[in-house]
């Protein structure tokens, strides 16, 4: 289907950030706006709002001021929803209620023709319950755009149960064409972002309950280990912890209750406080000293040099995904010796004189030492990249010496390293988030959620992820994969950790999610 073209006129009903926002991206893209807030002077101030900010492009010379004026020329405010009765698109950015977004739909329906598009910028409802009461509920769906809309790629197009394909793909190519990248969604709980992403937040918060470590040392692994942009928790504190416990909760009850999506306790003491993140001055972390003369910002927790001298790293088995980190060592003079694997799944160790190194697999270091009779044994993290990573999570079984424990840490922090030490929790931070979210993309694709690429390509535009989990569990492999979510479950005794049908089948297939 074709994009909606440039003489359509687009309406927005909402003038709050997120509603002006979809209103300068239509402007920009050259339609004719009519934004509407049935607050009186509220469609004004967001036009004004837009060219504020549109202004201080100028300044930095990143827009001619001729084009901000005929942007702003295309704007045009509404206090009465009739002004919208000659839209061919128009989109609702209210507040998420459904019985209100129900009520504005069925005034759009008396006011105009059969021909206009209705679409709800909704990141919680069902567009097919916004739609039901509609005499033409087919020509309804979902555009989600992301805040703030003029900068964030993504815009997710949600086809509820009555949703032609037509209409679908109209809205697809119009988002398209006004310069975002676009993904299908069938309408279910949280569409695909908010729904793949409760593991990036639901482990994070996980961990620091269990005790595996702080807040700012988990951030730091996501993010210089994991490739994430952000940790959990700094991430948290800037969407608002109101905000993320309410998408959270709307999930979780939505797929009755299941415990893949079971909010925080600590998370809920945070919004019960008021701690709600940066917005309140406190949450995980204290906003409140960065006003304050000589602030230091809480750092994670690494392990102080360790001076010890290194033997020859004795490497068994095929170092696959773990190759880079044993060309740094080698680049950093230290003797390398590679031998064949003495394991019958083929697990690669690294041989420290009597210390073993090894990947996690989603297994406590204690249970894998008792399983495979060994007496030293560490434990390290995965990375999204070996060869540029600073930083490393270690856990080591309950018999392994203090001694052991320098050699590794040593080890790594000659790799150029800040090792980091955590209680012996499964799966370590970056492996069991990673393995979480890629878990919860196959479980979406099985349900018809979405494609694999559009999934991984959400995930990417929509919250900034390295790289897609689908397509990071391909690279991993997902026999691997796989493993690392059985030895989680066994691990907890949890629903919450269970395999997807669909990653167990690719996995026992010796298959992969991008072909």
């Amino acid at each position: 289907m074709s994009a909606l073209p440039t003489s359509a006129v687009i309406g927005v009903i909402g003038a709050g950030a997120m509603g002006a926002g979809i209103a300068q991206v239509a402007a920009q893209a050259g339609h004719s706006v009519i934004l509407h807030d049935n607050q009186p002077g509220a469609a004004i101030a967001g036009i004004d709002n837009i060219r504020r900010q549109l202004e201080r492009r100028v300044a930095k010379g990143k827009m001619t001021q001729d084009d901000v004026d005929s942007i702003i020329d295309r704007l045009q405010p509404a206090d009465a929803i009739n002004a919208l009765a000659d839209s061919r698109l128009i989109i609702e950015a209210i507040v998420e209620n459904l019985d209100i977004k129900r009520q504005v739909f069925a005034q759009l329906e008396a006011l105009c023709s059969t021909d206009t598009l209705f679409a709800s910028n909704t990141s919680s409802l069902s567009i097919t319950s916004i739609a039901a009461n509609l005499e033409h509920p087919e020509r309804m769906a979902g555009l989600h755009f992301f805040n703030p809309a003029p900068v964030m790629k993504l815009v997710e197009v949600v086809s509820g149960l009555a949703t032609t394909a037509e209409v679908g793909e109209t809205l697809y190519a119009t988002a398209n064409a006004w310069g975002k990248v676009v993904v299908h969604a069938s309408s279910t709980p949280g569409f695909i972002v908010n729904r793949v992403a409760r593991p990036f937040y639901a482990e994070g918060l996980r961990l620091l309950q269990e005790g595996a470590s702080d807040a700012a040392t988990l951030d730091a692994l996501l993010r210089e280990a994991g490739g994430f942009r952000m940790g959990p928790f700094e991430l948290m504190d800037l969407i608002g912890h109101d905000v993320n416990y309410a998408v959270t909760r709307s999930v979780f009850d939505a797929y009755y209750g299941d415990t893949r999506f079971e909010p925080s306790l600590v998370q809920h003491a945070l919004v019960e406080a008021g701690h709600l993140g940066r917005k309140s001055g406190q949450g995980f972390f204290d906003y409140r000293e960065e006003q304050r003369e000589g602030a230091i910002k809480p750092r994670p927790n690494i392990a102080p040099p360790a001076q010890v001298e290194l033997p020859p790293l004795v490497v068994q088995g095929d170092p696959g995904v773990i190759a880079p980190l044993l060309e740094r060592a080698q680049e950093t003079g230290l003797d390398v010796v590679r031998r064949e694997s003495l394991q019958q799944d083929g697990t690669t160790r690294l041989r420290l004189g009597d210390l073993v190194l090894a990947l996690s697999d989603g297994r406590c270091a204690a249970e894998r030492a008792v399983n495979e009779g060994l007496e030293a044994l560490v434990l390290f993290d995965l990375c999204f990249d070996y060869r540029s990573a600073s930083i490393i999570a270690l856990s080591a079984s309950h018999a392994t010496s203090s001694e052991a424990r320098q050699m590794a840490t040593a080890f790594f922090q000659r790799l150029g390293m800040d090792a980091v030490w955590l209680t012996d929790t499964p799966g370590l931070v970056v492996l069991r988030t990673v393995a979480m979210l890629a878990n919860e993309a196959a479980d979406a694709v099985l349900q018809g959620v979405c494609s694999a690429q559009d999934g991984d390509l959400a995930m990417q535009a929509g919250v900034n992820y390295p790289r897609g989990p689908l397509a990071w569990a391909d690279s991993l492999g997902l026999p691997f994969v796989h493993r690392t979510l059985t030895h989680l479950q066994q691990s907890y005794g949890e629903e919450r950790y269970r395999a997807s049908f669909l990653l167990r089948r690719k996995a026992l297939s010796e298959e992969s999610f991008h072909e």
